[in-house]
């Protein structure tokens, strides 16, 4: 197929996706600097293909799928040359890693292209894992979180309520979130299918499309981290992912994977890093843990919404949410070096977490679920999840 051909069903194939964006978009989306050059990376199904389209409205510019299979039967550098040759401006390439060679072509098409407009997104953290060394000063990396409380309300319900900082709080705002909204069910809705905006296409779908999310992480993109894998190592990935769903202890025990599946411990710590590269664990390491064959102090899976599914652990599902909301706001978080003070470490402040009765420890603040508004040391779940 020739380049003109491949462009015009590229441009048939824009108008349809133009056609099918959402009404309202993530408040996050306006955070996201105007450059000239961008990369956004971050977990799927957080909005990062409905940024791009919805940039193309306001610009002369293609969008590009590198994972559709008519893309794929030509080098990028030569797509993306004809694209601009065909008089646009801008061109907007998505899962940028499916392209062989893609570091190299990209930059090219900037060593080539200085006056062209070039966004590019990837559905993983692969992208910062090859390649993007000599890159980073051409394309500044935008992360992509996953949906905050604060904005599944706002899509949920078109109010917008201001950032808070859950330990310098302002009072007069909580007390407005309240007074509008049934805070806590809204919480609880967002923990069973509210991180990411693929509930928008209904929420009786969210789990099944989030269990193929995980799906397409596993079976795609742990293979441009480990081309070798075979078919036994597909096996422990996935029971990796049902272990921790349905675990009492957010951890592993690696001698008894091992074991289990007749793995050597180089081979199982690399299979656990490539899911927390490609977004399906998060990993809670303590403070100055960098060894590199480590699986943590706590495990998580990376989508909380995930342990509905498998009707996971309330300790795991609040601990995780935590430990997500956090993560996602550019926080450091470590667990803490002993639980007897508390969960975890938070930007050198110590978090317990629990339910409504839980006890404070020795910790700097508890956030406890079930209760509407902070007292003192005591955060409701709830607020964190209004940091973006």
């Amino acid at each position: 197929m020739i380049l003109d051909e491949i462009i015009v069903r590229l441009e048939k194939f824009q108008e349809r996706l133009l056609f099918l964006l959402p009404k309202n978009y993530r408040p996050f989306f306006d955070t996201i600097p105007d450059a000239k050059n961008i990369m956004i990376v971050g977990p799927r199904g957080t909005g990062k293909t409905t940024f791009l389209l919805k940039n193309i409205k306001e610009r002369n510019a293609l969008y590009i799928s590198v994972d559709n299979p008519i893309v794929s039967t030509v080098p990028l550098f030569d797509l993306v040359e004809a694209v601009f040759l065909k008089g646009y401006d801008s061109v907007f390439i998505d899962e940028i890693h499916f392209a062989n060679n893609w570091s190299m072509h990209l930059k090219g098409i900037y060593d080539v292209f200085p006056e062209k407009i070039v966004w590019v997104s990837d559905s993983s953290s692969i992208v910062l894992q090859k390649g993007v060394a000599d890159l980073s000063r051409r394309f500044p990396i935008i992360h992509m979180p996953l949906l905050s409380l604060r904005e599944y309300i706002y899509l949920t319900t078109g109010k917008l309520f201001p950032v808070i900082n859950p330990f310098e709080y302002e009072f007069e705002d909580v007390k407005t979130i309240i007074s509008e909204i049934n805070i806590l069910k809204y919480y609880y809705d967002y923990l069973d299918h509210g991180f990411r905006p693929v509930f928008l296409e209904g929420t009786n779908m969210y789990e099944n499309k989030l269990l193929k999310i995980i799906e397409k992480s596993i079976q795609a993109d742990v293979l441009f981290l480990i081309p070798q894998l075979r078919e036994n190592h597909l096996r422990i990935l996935n029971a990796i992912v049902g272990y921790l769903a349905i675990s009492k202890i957010p951890r592993l025990v690696i001698n008894s994977l091992c074991r289990e599946f007749g793995i050597g411990k180089e081979k199982l710590y690399q299979l656990i890093n490539a899911l927390e590269t490609v977004n399906v664990i998060r990993i809670i390491r303590k403070e100055r843990d960098f060894k590199l064959n480590s699986a943590g102090s706590k495990i998580f899976l990376y989508d909380p919404g995930t342990y509905k599914i498998f009707n996971g652990e309330i300790g795991n599902v609040r601990e995780a949410y935590v430990a997500t909301l956090f993560s996602e706001a550019g926080k450091d978080v470590y667990a803490s070096k002993s639980e007897e003070y508390g969960d975890f470490l938070i930007d050198n402040v110590l978090i317990e977490v629990g339910g409504k009765n839980k006890k404070r420890k020795n910790a700097d603040f508890v956030l406890r679920d079930d209760i509407e508004v902070p007292v003192k040391n005591s955060i409701p779940l709830w607020l964190i999840g209004f940091q973006y």
